[in-house]
């Protein structure tokens, strides 16, 4: 697929959060158990494999569910059934030029397997804790989508969806390959097709004066944990591309942020991915987000050519021209 899709589950799956019952949950953020030993020939913890994290759990936790962590068991049930029926497709109403419909998406159908009401599970509240800079130029990038590419979301532009917006779920697309070498780990992102070779052999960062896109990724292991430190970001790209992201969607990196993943394979199945996000101009503390990753091995990763057909800057800008020319 060449094209962006603009409509994502997400605002639906708030809908359907705010009108469940709510009941107690233990925290959000509780780490299945480490038990997974497996490792690859030269004695790495083995991640290799694709994974998936498609869900219907929303990246911040719908306010009418302030002060609830995780979901029950049947609240989860219930919430993917309603999402399974929210699906179902109508006659689209008066005036409506319609959109991809159902068989273009693969958001997701269940929530998260730890069950956490949001994917954002630091700070307590599930929220990210935005400052008013970042509020202000989130405001001005949306608001001025139309007047210049400079303002359009990178992933738009066929740039990059970026790092760490990369491994956040969205509308389709949501697999992940990674492989091992000796000193490397190798992670690529099906959306857009982007890799990342991360070095594993104690190098340091490059000088602050080289900056890039996606930031500087160097790794290590902490017991079985992988831990990717990723700094000397150029300040061109957002901490959200996806229409998933909701209101941190168009919210900048700047060459301040910081941020530490953590890859930890906890059984046969799952990799429990968190990362930490720190940049004081744009957020008042860091925060932190927590996402299951399942293993898949009958999905199959192609090529996500984005800019072969893709008419999406043009025609935006073209509509803005149409718009200024009608005043």
């Amino acid at each position: 697929m060449s094209r962006r899709l603009y409509v994502f589950l997400g605002p639906a799956v708030a809908v359907l959060l705010s009108s469940a019952p709510l009941a107690g949950g233990e925290p959000a953020g509780k780490a299945p158990a480490r038990t997974w030993n497996q490792r690859t020939p030269d004695g790495q913890p083995d991640l290799q494999g694709t994974w998936t994290d498609a869900t219907i759990t929303p990246l911040e936790r719908p306010k009418a569910l302030a002060g609830k962590a995780t979901l029950t068991e049947e609240e989860s049930l219930a919430l993917e059934k309603r999402a399974a029926e929210n699906r179902e497709e109508g006659p689209p109403s008066a005036g409506d030029v319609g959109n991809y419909n159902q068989l273009w998406f693969d958001s997701g159908t269940k929530v998260v397997s730890t069950r956490q009401t949001a994917l954002v599970v630091e700070p307590l509240d599930g929220r990210v804790p935005l400052t008013p800079a970042a509020e202000a130029k989130r405001d001005y990038n949306l608001a001025h989508n139309s007047d210049s590419y400079v303002y359009m979301s990178p992933w738009d532009r066929c740039v990059t969806r970026g790092v760490p917006a990369g491994m956040f779920p969205a509308g389709y697309n949501n697999a992940y390959q990674i492989v091992q070498t000796p000193g490397f780990v190798l992670i690529t992102a099906e959306m857009i097709h982007e890799s990342r070779i991360i070095p594993l052999d104690g190098r340091g960062h490059l000088p602050q004066s080289l900056r890039q896109w996606n930031g500087d990724s160097i790794g290590h292991w902490e017991g079985n944990t992988l831990v990717v430190d990723t700094s000397n970001y150029n300040g061109k790209g957002w901490i959200a591309t996806s229409a998933a992201g909701g209101r941190i969607k168009g919210v900048p990196q700047t060459t301040a942020l910081h941020v530490v993943e953590k890859f930890t394979r906890v059984d046969r199945g799952t990799i429990l991915y968190e990362v930490t996000l720190d940049d004081p101009s744009m957020f008042s503390k860091p925060w932190k987000v927590q996402i299951p990753l399942a293993r898949d091995e009958d999905y199959r990763i192609y090529e996500y050519a984005c800019h072969e057909g893709n008419q999406a800057v043009e025609l935006v800008l073209r509509g803005g021209r149409t718009l200024e020319a009608q005043k």
